[in-house]
C-alpha cells in the first residue's frame, strides 16, 4: 500500500510561494530558472488553494444552529466589527 500523502501546510506552501515569487520579481532567473519557479508557483497555488477550500468545507460543517448543521458564509467584516 503506497504511503498517505503527507497534509499540506498552507502556511509553508505559501510562504514558500512568497518566497519564490520574490525571487523572481528580482529578474536576475534565466529563461529556465524563471520557467521552472513558475511552474512550482502554479503548483503552490494550487496547493494554497485546496487547503482553503478544505479549511472552508471544515468550518461550514462545524457551524451549527439548533443541533442541525446548516451552511454559513463566513463573513470577516463581522469578525471586526466586535473590536470597535
Amino acid at each position: 500500500m503506497p504511503p498517505k500523502k503527507k497534509a499540506v501546510d498552507f502556511e509553508e506552501s505559501l510562504k514558500a510561494l512568497e518566497d519564490l515569487v520574490n525571487r523572481m520579481e528580482q529578474g536576475d532567473m534565466t529563461l529556465e530558472e524563471s520557467l521552472d519557479a513558475f511552474q512550482k508557483g502554479i503548483a503552490l497555488t494550487r496547493e494554497c488553494q485546496t487547503r482553503l477550500t478544505e479549511a472552508e468545507q471544515q468550518v461550514n460543517l462545524l457551524i451549527e444552529e439548533n443541533d442541525q448543521f446548516r451552511l454559513e458564509a463566513f463573513d470577516a467584516d463581522d469578525e471586526d466589527d466586535d473590536d470597535i
